[in-house]
Formats: C-alpha cells, sequence, structure tokens
C-alpha cells in the first residue's frame, strides 16, 4: 500500500484541479468513437500513430515505455542498437506497430523538440504526444499558474513554464539583476561599484525545480534566500519553524549517463545539496509540496493513457493490458516502472475478493490490506481507468546500471549514500529496484518483448 498511498497524499493537491477533466475525457472518446466507425478504411495523417486499423495484422495488446539517456543515446550520439530496435518497431509505411512513449527525465527543452530530436537520431516520425518530460505534470498544477514563480534550472527555463501554463515567471539570472549582492561566490562576478538593490520584482510565492542548473552555487544560494525570505529578497533570513512557501520538483536522476565512461550527476544531486544547505541552516527538512519525473507513479499513469490514446487513434480495438518500461537506471527506470505495477496490481486485487483474502492470510491479522474506499484514487474518479493490469521492467546494460554491483537484500543494512541513489522521500525496497528482465541492449528489449507477447516477426 506503500505506493497507492503515498502518491495520494503527495498528489492530491493535483487531483483537485482535474476535477471536470472526465466528462471531457469522454466527450473527446465518444467523437473519436463515431468518427473513427465513419471514417473506417481512410486514410490517416502523417504522423506516426494515426491512420487506420488493418484486419490483416495482429492488433498489439501491449506497449512501450522507453527511457531515453543510456537506452536509446548517450549524449547526443545513438546507442546503435537503438535503429535496429525501432526497425521493428515501425512498418514500411513509417508507422508504429505498437504504441510507443518515450519518458525521460529530462527538463531542459521542450516536448516538440524532444520529439524532433528524437525523430533525426532514430529515422521515424515521433509526435510531441509520445513524449513525457519530468515537467510534463505541472500542466495539472493550476492553482500555481498564476502566482508568481522562480524557475531553476537551464536552457529556455521561462519559455517552458509558460507552455506548461505558468503566466508569472522569474529566473535566477532576474533575481540576481535585481539583487546583484545576493550572488558573492565567484569573485569575478561580484559588483566593482556599490550597488543597491533593484527591487522592481513582484514577492515570489513558489519555486520549480526544472533541472540542474549551470552555476550551481548561485541557484543554491538564490534559492535558498527565497525559502528563508518568504519569497521577499529585501528581508532577512527567518530560520525559525515556519514552514517555507511551495517546491515542487522535477526529475530526481541523482546520475545520468552520457558520452563518458561513468554516469554524470543529474538534478536529483542539485537537490541533495539543497536539501542539506537548508537543513544544516534551520534544523528542519526541506518539504516539497510534488516530486515529479521518474519514478513517480502519476508520471506512469500519465503515460498509460497516452498509450491508450494512440491504440485508439489507430482504431485498435483490443484493450492494451500490459506495458514494458524499458531504462538503465534501477532507482528510476526499474523502481517506478515496479511501483506502477505495484498499484496496478493491488487495484486488480480490490475488485477481487478472493485475491484480496489471500493477501490478508498471507501478509498476516495485522497488516493493511488494501479497501475499497481508501484504495479508489481521486485520480481514478477524476481521469479514464487504465486499462493495463501490469508493468513490466526491463533493465539495459548501456547505461548507468553496471551489472557488477549487486543490491543488497537486506534494505536495513545498506548504507543509503552509497547504494540507494533514490530521493530522499522514497523508501528503499529491493523488490521495487528488482527488474522483471535483464538484457545487453534495447534491440534485445524489443525482441524479448514481441518473443513473450508472441507479436511479429519473431
Amino acid at each position: 500500500m506503500f505506493g497507492s498511498l503515498f502518491f495520494f497524499s503527495l498528489f492530491k493537491p493535483v487531483i483537485e484541479e482535474m476535477r471536470g477533466l472526465l466528462p471531457l475525457y469522454r466527450d473527446l472518446c465518444t467523437l473519436s468513437n463515431r468518427q473513427a466507425r465513419r471514417k473506417a478504411g481512410a486514410v490517416g495523417s502523417r504522423c506516426g500513430f494515426c491512420g487506420t486499423r488493418s484486419n490483416s495484422k495482429p492488433q498489439p495488446r501491449f506497449g512501450l515505455l522507453f527511457d531515453i539517456d543510456g537506452v536509446l543515446v548517450r549524449g547526443k550520439q545513438p546507442i546503435p542498437a537503438a535503429k535496429k530496435a525501432f526497425e521493428k518497431l515501425v512498418d514500411s509505411q513509417g508507422r508504429f506497430v505498437v504504441p510507443v512513449v518515450f519518458v525521460t527525465n529530462a527538463g531542459n527543452c521542450l516536448r516538440q523538440t524532444k520529439a524532433d530530436q528524437l525523430a533525426h537520431i532514430l529515422g521515424v516520425p515521433i509526435t510531441q504526444d509520445q513524449v513525457i518530460l519530468s515537467h510534463s505534470p505541472l500542466r495539472m498544477f493550476k492553482k500555481f499558474h498564476d502566482k508568481c514563480v522562480l524557475v531553476s534550472g537551464q536552457g529556455p527555463v521561462l519559455e517552458i513554464a509558460k507552455n506548461v501554463g505558468f503566466n508569472n515567471v522569474v529566473s535566477v539570472d532576474m533575481l540576481r539583476e535585481s539583487f546583484p549582492l545576493m550572488d558573492m561566490v565567484d569573485h569575478n562576478r561580484r559588483p566593482k561599484l556599490p550597488s543597491s538593490p533593484v527591487g522592481n520584482l513582484p514577492k515570489v510565492e513558489a519555486v520549480i525545480l526544472f533541472g540542474e542548473p549551470i552555476r550551481w552555487e548561485t541557484n543554491l544560494q538564490l534559492i535558498v534566500d527565497i525559502l528563508l525570505t518568504n519569497g521577499n529578497l529585501s528581508s532577512v533570513h527567518q530560520t525559525r519553524k515556519t514552514p517555507h512557501i511551495p517546491l515542487l520538483a522535477c526529475n530526481m536522476d541523482l546520475m545520468w549517463m552520457a558520452e563518458a565512461h561513468s554516469p554524470r550527476f543529474g538534478h536529483g544531486t542539485f537537490l541533495v545539496c539543497l536539501e542539506n544547505i537548508y537543513k544544516k541552516i534551520t534544523g528542519q527538512d526541506l518539504k516539497y509540496e510534488a516530486l515529479m519525473g521518474k519514478p513517480s507513479e502519476l508520471t506512469y499513469h500519465f503515460a498509460e493513457y497516452l498509450i491508450r490514446s494512440q491504440a485508439l487513434q489507430r482504431q485498435w480495438e483490443l484493450p492494451v493490458t500490459s506495458l514494458y518500461a524499458i531504462g538503465d537506471n534501477l532507482m528510476t527506470d526499474i523502481y517506478g516502472a515496479n511501483l506502477y505495477n505495484r498499484y496496478l496490481e493491488e487495484r486488480v486485487a480490490r475488485k477481487n475478493p478472493k485475491a484480496v483474502a489471500q493477501m490478508a492470510s498471507g501478509a498476516g491479522s495485522g497488516a493493511a490490506v488494501p479497501r475499497e474506499e481508501e484504495g479508489d484514487n481521486l485520480w481514478e474518479s477524476e481521469l479514464a481507468l487504465p486499462s493495463a493490469t501490469s508493468c513490466k521492467s526491463v533493465l539495459v546494460c548501456t547505461g548507468v546500471y553496471n551489472p557488477n554491483v549487486e543490491v543488497p537484500p537486506d534494505a536495513s543494512h545498506c548504507i543509503k549514500e552509497t547504494v540507494f541513489h533514490g530521493h530522499r522521500d522514497f523508501r528503499f525496497d529491493p523488490a521495487l529496484v528488482e527488474p522483471d528482465h535483464i538484457v545487453q541492449d534495447v534491440a534485445e528489449a524489443v525482441q524479448r518483448i514481441f518473443e513473450q507477447e508472441k507479436f511479429g516477426p519473431q
């Protein structure tokens, strides 16, 4: 129950914002079904998932969730096995033969930009509706969209923030320009002459962390300043025990795989720095309004929704019941897929009294068993229910994962700082970092999945 209850409480404010979306979704589905029946046999658009159903070809009952870095590319270089894998996934007309979503914790660009990059590297048509970035769920945090928010990261952070719905955005560079005496670590960037704060920026009401910045010392200093002054840099630090302004973070990857032989620092490392600095100064834990990106359960729920949407576009009548998440990182890709699989299993168990009884007898009389009233997550009632009943994790050896390093079977005997690379707010559970399959590369992963599903040429 840890997975479902943890994310239920974490994303409850978000889910409340979703009310009213289900009627719209149902209307769209009804309209799509009517149009599909009227246009049966017509030729679809050029996108990789649009088109019509062919009775002569097998219809998939599974969907694929691909991580990008360390699975398909390393830095800007494609992994050789990637093109081989996608030769199996795209037909002679350039259409995918199974629904595919790319789920990445990258967050320094727009979805369309990432789709264009992937299309160029893989040589197949990819639309932005097939891409989930770590910041994609921010669209649902509507209660913050009209507040003044400070954004941290690199790339077009102001454009990204506005693209996901924020209307009043301040960057760290804008803060530094208005308060030039705040950034003092780099002696060469210190003001040469005495200066006074410009102070023409509004009070910051929330902080959004998109990804790792370029100048960590500047961002760490100014973010801590904002948190300790309640969003007003004209005032002094307040370190007494009072809640800080809301903080939302995307991308918890401690490390990621680029062209170098060993993994590089990710945004998760920046978060570790921020959390420890804040606690050292205040004695209190830094609190997050929400954490997004893998291994967040909400990210996988959204991915499953996109998989179903693609199947609907292709007029595939069979429900997609199985998901396969292919990644290179035990603490994000595998943990997240297994966590979502646990949620799906619990959801199936809630609808099967015998399964619930078996869980109770196996867990002992004092164990918590999923109950209908506590298991019906609000997002299930407000959004379409998942058709998937399982999410299998597939680990490749072309990225972060090192097959020579073992994961301790007993969580109580592990040293978190050296073994558990997940985020502070996620519990280490050895079962969640155990992949269903370990393969050499993404081509072998696709081949293994096709064999498992008895789909396509073997």
